[in-house]
């Protein structure tokens, strides 16, 4: 890992001594742990990175489906130790389970979870005999969902559902009332955040497939954001100035049961992605092309290594860190010197201090595969 970067991770362990008084979350869900929670599961600080020239074209962005399965069986196969691509599935799922894959889909159509790495995740649960009828692709809002055509990617019968029609529509039917966290940030008016529905009542087992992001709150958007922040409602009056509270809000929702017990595996979509300016690309500028798949079952040390990526990236650009916290950066993301908010990727670090993965690169085990 380049110099630079190390010291500003490395540095960024005192974050959490140094960050403002954090609000007071009350947490109300019905859910036990499970006996062996699914984050950071049986695989605590491990990474299986795959990287593969041909997964995409950068000119097109055109995904190239047999290269993504094959990165994708590689990756089950290196994490789990099985040669048969069918049984490191099987560590994880029967054909019992209910399960969700929740993709992320805040800066479609460009910026998304992939539609030919769900399908290939879709295909692989029911080359395992699950049904079709009990997968369920899932995200928020379906205005951001119906941009990404995954119908055509998918096996017939798997479902595609939202809990909301478009962003910021403000319903509730979605979301399972019994679950919730509450807690004001700028005395506004609804102070709840609510668990997505089938989330609670439906799904046994969750995939959680993020896309590997810089964003300009939080830092990035990463296994962790994309649990929180996408199988929760009312989330984005965590950041309404440039103060922040993505800090502590999103360990916090993804802490909550049964997120922890039933999110199993992490599979990062780093195939595109963009460095400034995120979740929403207003730009071709910023977009470049990691091809690459990260997986795993601890969602924080992904999220470090995703760190790592977008640092990396930006000092190649001459881009400020973000990590950088000082007020003459804010101003119009059009520059990549400059942020609407203070970033917060102190987020990862504080939800390892929560159980849910392991943050210390020292403790961090990757193991990078070509194809």
């Amino acid at each position: 890992m380049d110099r630079r970067i190390f010291l500003q991770l490395a540095g960024a362990a005192p974050i959490a001594a140094q960050e403002p008084k954090q609000p007071v979350y009350k947490v109300v869900t019905p859910f036990r742990p499970a006996k062996d929670r699914g984050m950071p599961g049986p695989y605590p600080g491990r990474v299986v990175r795959v990287h593969s020239a041909r997964s995409v074209d950068a000119q097109s962005g055109e995904v190239n489906s047999p290269a993504v399965r094959q990165m994708l069986a590689s990756a089950m196969q290196s994490l789990t130790g099985e040669s048969r691509v069918r049984d490191a599935w099987v560590r994880f799922f029967s054909p019992q389970d209910v399960v969700g894959i929740k993709v992320n889909c805040s800066g479609a159509p460009q910026i998304r979870s992939s539609a030919e790495l769900v399908g290939a995740i879709a295909e692989s649960l029911t080359a395992i005999d699950i049904p079709a009828s009990q997968i369920y692709v899932y995200e928020r809002f379906e205005d951001q969902v119906r941009t990404v055509n995954y119908p055509a990617a998918l096996p017939a019968g798997v479902n595609v559902v939202t809990a909301e029609r478009a962003y910021e529509s403000g319903t509730i039917r979605g979301y399972d009332p019994r679950t919730y966290v509450e807690t004001s940030f700028f005395g506004e008016d609804d102070t709840r955040s609510n668990l997505f529905r089938l989330a609670a009542e439906r799904f046994t087992k969750i995939i959680n497939v993020p896309n590997a992001k810089e964003h300009q709150a939080s830092g990035v958007t990463g296994c962790l954001k994309n649990i929180a922040y996408g199988s929760f409602s009312n989330v984005a009056r965590s950041h309404e100035s440039e103060k922040t509270f993505t800090y502590s809000f999103i360990g916090t929702l993804a802490a909550v049961e049964p997120l922890p017990s039933r999110v199993v595996l992490n599979v990062m979509d780093a195939l595109t992605s963009i460095w400034h300016g995120g979740p929403i690309p207003h730009t071709t500028r910023f977009r470049f092309y990691p091809k690459q798949l990260m997986v795993g079952t601890d969602p924080v040390a992904i999220d470090h290594k995703l760190i790592e990526l977008i640092e990396a990236k930006r000092k190649a650009e001459g881009a400020v860190s973000i990590f950088d916290r000082s007020r003459s950066h804010l101003g119009d993301p059009g520059d990549p010197n400059f942020n609407r908010f203070i970033r917060e990727p102190g987020h990862v670090e504080y939800a390892s201090t929560l159980g849910l993965g392991v943050y210390d690169n020292e403790k961090i085990r990757v193991q990078e595969i070509e194809l």
